[in-house]
């Protein structure tokens, strides 16, 4: 093991200022923050479907709601003839059978080898409402990859899966899951987007440049 030399006059300034440390700790920033039972975060008072959108919206993602499934089937079909999509996939069984009894053939079964795809339609594990984020898991029929890989990223949710915070929207997961919690867990917040690139904001580098989340309102 490789050590290196230290000076004297080094020791003795490195040794003051720990010995400085330990007897001034710092304080707390925030030393009330434990007793104040008041969210951090204000509420004014809307629905938490009404924030996530207005959240969601603001980060550039595309808000629809849905009064109904038959509604969702709708608005997805409106979407596919309006953008002139070839491939439209879906990674949702439940989906593609609702899609398939109601005789609207636009939708394949997603295939990670499926490259050339428009669109990929996803559930989803929860919507955070304040953030306006969308939280994906790879419990969800894959997971890992239908949510990033196709340009476009669509996602449904129902009534019941819709939580205040992040906070909330894990413990509902570690509610639903228990002890068998999914390997990888996601908080996706709009589109895909860098500025690294000489400060310019650039969407859709390592993901999705859009995404839509069709929100039922009915639970699931």
């Amino acid at each position: 093991m490789q050590t290196f030399k230290t000076s004297k006059a080094r020791e003795n300034i490195l040794s003051r200022i720990r010995k400085g440390l330990g007897e001034q700790p710092l304080p707390m920033p925030y030393p009330d923050a434990e007793k104040n039972n008041e969210p951090l975060y204000s509420n004014d008072g809307s629905a938490p479907e009404e924030q996530f959108a207005q959240a969601f919206i603001a980060l550039g993602g595309k808000f629809v709601f849905c009064d109904s499934e038959q509604d969702l089937m709708n608005n997805i079909n409106i979407l596919y003839e309006n953008r002139g999509w070839n491939q439209l996939l879906c990674a949702d069984e439940r989906v593609l059978k609702m899609f398939h009894n109601n005789k609207i053939d636009i939708l394949l079964p997603a295939d990670p080898k499926t490259e050339n795809a428009d669109a990929c339609i996803t559930g989803c594990e929860m919507l955070v409402a304040r953030t306006g984020s969308v939280l994906l898991s790879s419990k969800q029929p894959l997971g890992r990859t239908a949510p990033v890989y196709y340009p476009v990223h669509i996602v449904f949710a129902y009534a019941d899966q819709i939580a205040t915070d992040i906070d909330v929207a894990f413990n509902m997961l570690k509610k639903k899951y228990g002890n068998d919690l999914p390997s990888m867990m996601n908080l996706t917040t709009g589109p895909s987007r860098t500025a690294d690139i000489e400060k310019t904001l650039v969407v859709g580098v390592h993901g999705p440049g859009e995404i839509f989340c069709f929100f039922i309102n009915a639970e699931g």
